[in-house]
């Protein structure tokens, strides 16, 4: 089964609300086996024109996971603190591909 990728794009406009989602946010990524691997930092446009003004990049054991967790009880809690904390939120979740041989 292959992982699953939920990408974020945001533009905080709000930082104290938004740390406040930051703080609940985290316990319920990890109870669905969830990890963080880009959170924020620096960033270089290659190509395009595309320029957010911050990347979030977790990683799910599988799609369903990250759905589950998007719709559970303690990201729907989450998700409320995060109301009025942003001037753009967009989440994408991409399914990966299974790991090939070498």
């Amino acid at each position: 089964m292959p992982a699953a990728y939920l990408i974020v794009e945001s533009n905080i406009s709000d930082p104290e609300a938004f740390k406040r989602y930051m703080a609940a946010a985290p316990e319920v990524v990890k109870a669905f086996g969830g990890e963080y691997l880009v959170r924020g930092g620096r960033m270089a446009v290659q190509e395009g024109d595309w320029t957010p003004a911050r990347l979030t990049v977790l990683r799910y054991p599988s799609f369903e996971a990250a759905q589950a967790m998007y719709n559970s009880p303690g990201y729907v809690a989450a998700r409320a603190l995060r109301q009025g904390a942003t001037a753009c939120f967009n989440m994408v979740l991409v399914e990966g591909v299974d790991a090939q041989p070498v």
